[in-house]
């Protein structure tokens, strides 16, 4: 059974140009001195190669056709070479969080090869107290921030001499698959494309009604387009900037208690609060609101094949709100309509249409788009992207190795140059920003607010519980 891409899956390829990279990357810091018989890199590779070679996806790649009407297939890469995906570097001295984020920024740049497996490692040496950091990147198209964190998860383990089981052996790879079986299946698919229309249309055309009658009583999640233009909202170069920080879970939940809210409406109000003061500090803070695109895990609440199982909710920030009680609170109530307005959309909507995606169309209306500067001439879809990654809340061991912080890094897109994407693990709040140095060259300024805005939170929860 050929195994082709779902609409979506294909999109972040026919998407993707030279400066709008479609890889979500990750960096863990791992304390190496609780590997068993010590540190090396060989040895480490050839744990990793192990097993890799247990774990299907890792290792399989896309295959097309000249003659493929419908999106590509993934096929088992029968080449398969752990040294093209897994490679060593040094941080120069001293080996500080900016030695570290320059050297993975750069990484972040360069495109994943397509003629492989999607996905790369990047051991780096050299962190000034001795630790040593992974840097991975896997394409969209093959992942999505649960799937992703899944395949990771699967070279962990719960103590540091873990003894590795390989995956569940029913799990088949993907096969092969020739060039008729991929042109045939193809054809198939795309002569059955008008019966989904004719099955999508009517649900697709009451969208905008039932949107507008939502508005109309204040129940409606943000529009597209309405958000205020900063200096993040711009066009893309091919250069990546990045920035972390850890937070303590303890306090975010603190804050979630005393006010009753989503441990996801206080990460928000913490973006919302260290914007207000990145934004204000560059004397560009906008009266109205920023609004953040808010991807929404449907695993499990659909039916649709792919890899990539995500709907996407808009949500306003608040940002121009000064108290920041007032900010939770309102971004709680936003959330609470955001939610319920995308649930009524019906999990499946940007799947169903994202399967009449087209790679001469998309990909050559992206390539133009970008040479054009398009994002700084029409109004603002969204400001930024944020994600909320649940993660294992015990201590966990990459290959025998301590994870001290695992930070998560998503993708950049035209008009919205900034991803802020939070990974909670054994009690700590990983916060990860992507985005582009010409469009936010002082990154360092924003990742540094994010406890600032926290301790504003965490003081006013500490305030409503000594209350009678």
């Amino acid at each position: 059974m050929v195994q082709r891409l779902s609409g979506l899956d294909a999109s972040f390829l026919y998407l993707e140009t030279s400066t709008q990279l479609l890889h979500i990357c990750g960096v863990v810091v791992l304390d190496v001195s609780t590997i068993p018989g010590g540190y090396a890199f060989a040895d480490l590779e050839a744990e990793l190669a192990v097993r890799i070679m247990g774990i299907p996806a890792f290792r399989r790649k896309l295959q097309d056709s000249r003659f493929n009407l419908d999106h590509p297939v993934w096929v088992d890469d029968t080449d398969f070479d752990i040294n093209r995906h897994c490679h060593r570097v040094a941080l120069p001295s001293p080996g500080g969080r900016d030695e570290l984020a320059q050297m993975c920024g750069d990484i972040a740049g360069i495109p994943l090869d397509r003629a492989r497996p999607l996905w790369e490692m990047w051991v780096i040496e050299g962190l000034e107290d001795g630790s040593v950091a992974v840097m991975s990147k896997m394409h969209h198209a093959g992942v999505d921030g649960v799937t992703g964190a899944n395949m990771i998860a699967q070279l962990c383990g719960l103590t540091a001499d873990t003894a590795w089981s390989s995956p569940d052996e029913s799990v088949e790879g993907a096969g092969q698959a020739s060039t008729l079986d991929i042109a045939v299946g193809g054809l198939l698919a795309v002569a059955s494309r008008p019966a989904k229309l004719l099955r999508i249309l009517p649900e697709s055309l009451a969208v905008l009604p039932r949107w507008m009658e939502r508005a109309r009583r204040g129940d409606a999640m943000p529009a597209p387009f309405t958000a205020p233009r900063t200096s993040l909202n711009g066009t893309l170069t091919s250069h990546r900037n990045l920035a972390f920080t850890q937070l303590d879970l303890a306090k975010v939940k603190t804050v979630k208690d005393a006010f009753g809210v989503k441990v996801n409406d206080v990460v928000l109000a913490m973006c919302s609060g260290a914007l207000r003061h990145y934004l204000k500090n560059r004397r560009e803070l906008p009266d109205r609101s920023l609004v953040a695109a808010v991807p929404v895990s449907v695993h499990g609440k659909t039916d649709r094949p792919g890899t990539n199982q995500v709907s996407l909710m808009l949500s306003e920030l608040r940002t121009h709100m000064e108290d920041p009680v007032e900010r939770l609170l309102g971004i709680a109530e936003g959330n609470s309509t955001s939610k319920g307005h995308n649930e009524a959309l019906g999990a499946t909507l940007l799947q169903d249409w994202s399967q009449f995606a087209g790679q001469a169309v998309f990909g050559t209306a992206m390539r133009l788009y970008s040479a054009l500067g398009l994002a700084e001439r029409h109004p603002v879809v969204h400001n930024l992207v944020i994600s909320n990654v649940p993660g294992p809340p015990v201590p966990m061991y990459f290959l025998g190795a301590l994870i001290k912080a695992m930070y998560p890094l998503g993708p950049i897109f035209h008009g919205a140059a900034l991803n802020v994407t939070v990974m909670s693990l054994n009690g700590q709040l990983n916060v990860g920003l992507m985005s582009c140095p010409e469009l936010a060259p002082q990154l360092w300024d924003l990742v540094d607010a994010f406890p600032r805005a926290l301790e504003e939170l965490v003081e006013a929860a500490l305030a409503v519980k000594a209350r009678p």
